[in-house]
């Protein structure tokens, strides 16, 4: 690390009453990478919109370089060498790599029309993709690629001006695997190498060990502590603790004894025999039982996506059969598993499971319009306020204001939005596909419990790339591997027996055992 390339002082910023920020401090070094932890509201994202110009400071100052600077747009942060990277990079699905990275920087022949020349554009990102260790097929459509393509392709964009000296990443690993992590680290630490300074925001406690240099906890608005990850590993208390400013209990709610399992079982509200749907999954048979969790463990490309829409009437399976309550299930639509009493928690809750511009009574009551309406079809308001009043107080929505569009709340409220709406449908069945994406480990024991209350009259099902969530939460638990079952739902699942059947086949497993 170098001399300090960012100084800000004082920073405050409120929303209405609500003070964001107070009187925050913060550097940091050239050549830096710096995480930014804390839980959903603490002021992380915040900070880091200040910078980058999305919001503007109520009070305090920013310099880069040793000189104060007035950043009040994202162009005014650009001109300053500043790149910001948010958490869902918006880029544009119908246009190829190359296209994204410059774009609104396109070069364009000489002529009255000025038609944009590709092969200057493809030309100049070989150039800047060969600077770095990252390995994208350039002249495939955004749409075709992947989570972590994406993310790349988003930090190259940003890097298209030479002047960059700080670039923020706002969760970049939130839906990504371990092997994509790493590509994405291995970009950070080339830039690094080259002098940027990067500031990192993550919930992921695990890897601020393993790529940031320092980081600084946010609590309430306030910055806790700053420290480096040497000084963190000789300190008495955990990174969590500090984040929560409280001892931390057991993330996990009590699960049921094996023996109660087997010899009081539920009601068997949904039974899967030889499930297939393409090649995304094959001959996937389990039960689901109300007043128990059932877990569904598999890798990105195990089929765990592709199986939660068919179970929701996305997709259409090819073989197999479903029975619902007693009754074979044939789902046209979601609108149809809504109905017979199926509600799914997506991954991308922004994406799938929001409206982001409407506001949470709108949200809540969305998936099940006729609760919410009476004759005519017209909204029985005071009875959905209280309702949707009632249901954000179970899922401890904060700030609990029914009026604020989605999309103003932290990445754990959405999701507890979400919840919220699965409850006004009173389902027979919950479907949670990575139930904590981008969730703070304080509002994932929020959520944890909220399933495990969901599962005394529901019948629930986890599907998770998170070995130790589904292991940690699920009464019975089964395994995906590249489409295929590979382990039987059963109770009590050894965590390395889960985590190895979600890894590897059956044939890697044989050849690891010879």
């Amino acid at each position: 690390m170098g001399e300090t390339i960012l100084n800000m002082i004082g920073i405050e910023k409120s929303f209405g009453s609500v003070k964001a920020l107070d009187n925050i401090d913060f550097n940091l070094e050239q050549g830096e990478i710096h995480a930014l932890v804390g839980t959903n509201g603490a002021g992380k994202s915040t900070l880091v919109k200040i910078l980058s110009g999305v919001y503007t400071k109520d009070a305090g100052e920013v310099r880069i370089a040793g000189e104060p600077v007035e950043i009040a747009t994202p162009r005014d942060a650009v001109n300053c060498g500043v790149a910001a990277v948010q958490q869902h990079p918006e880029l544009v699905p119908n246009l190829t790599g190359y296209e994204n990275i410059f774009l609104g920087r396109e070069h364009y022949n000489p002529g009255l029309f000025r038609k944009v020349n590709r092969r200057a554009l493809r030309a100049r990102a070989d150039e800047l993709s060969k600077q770095f260790p990252i390995s994208i097929d350039l002249d495939r459509k955004v749409s075709r690629l992947s989570v972590v393509e994406r993310e790349l392709l988003a930090i190259l964009h940003s890097l298209t001006r030479q002047d960059i000296r700080i670039l923020t990443l706002d969760e970049p690993t939130s839906t990504l695997t371990e092997k994509e992590q790493e590509s994405l680290f291995s970009l950070m630490r080339a830039l690094k190498n080259r002098g940027i300074s990067i500031i990192y925001i993550t919930h992921r406690l695990e890897e601020v060990f393993t790529v940031a240099d320092r980081f600084t906890i946010f609590r309430g608005g306030r910055r806790i502590t700053t420290m480096s990850s040497e000084q963190a590993v000789q300190s008495t208390k955990s990174l969590a603790e500090m984040m929560l400013g409280k001892a931390l209990g057991d993330v996990y709610p009590a699960k049921k004894e094996a023996a109660a399992l087997e010899n009081e079982p539920g009601e068997t509200v949904l039974k899967v025999e030889g499930l297939s749907f393409g090649e995304s999954f094959k001959e996937v048979s389990f039960k689901a039982c109300k007043g128990e969790i059932l877990g569904i463990y598999g890798l990105v490309g195990s089929g765990i996506s592709e199986l939660s829409k068919v179970l929701f009437g996305v997709l259409r399976p090819g073989e197999g059969t479903m029975v619902f309550k007693g009754e074979k299930l044939v789902l046209k639509n979601p609108g149809k598993a809504l109905r017979r009493g199926i509600f799914l928690i997506p991954r991308d809750r922004r994406v799938e499971g929001l409206t982001l511009e409407r506001d949470v009574l709108f949200n809540l009551t969305l998936a099940n319009l006729k609760k919410a309406s009476g004759l005519g079809g017209f909204v029985k308001v005071r009875k959905t306020w209280q309702e949707g009043a009632r249901l954000a107080e179970i899922v401890t929505l904060e700030p609990p204001n029914l009026a604020t569009k989605a999309g103003n709340f932290s990445g754990g409220n959405q999701q507890k939005i979400v919840i919220a709406k699965g409850l006004y449908t009173e389902a027979d069945l919950y479907i949670f596909v990575e139930p904590t994406a981008g969730v703070d480990i304080g509002a994932r024991s929020t959520v944890y419990a909220l399933i495990r209350e969901l599962s005394k009259t529901s019948a629930v099902i986890v599907m998770s790339s998170d070995c130790d969530e589904v292991h940690g939460l699920a009464d019975r638990a089964t395994a995906l591997y590249k489409g295929k079952q590979v382990l039987a739902p059963t109770a009590e699942v050894p965590r390395d027996q889960l985590l190895v059947a979600g890894i590897m086949g059956n044939e890697e497993r044989k050849r690891c055992q010879v």
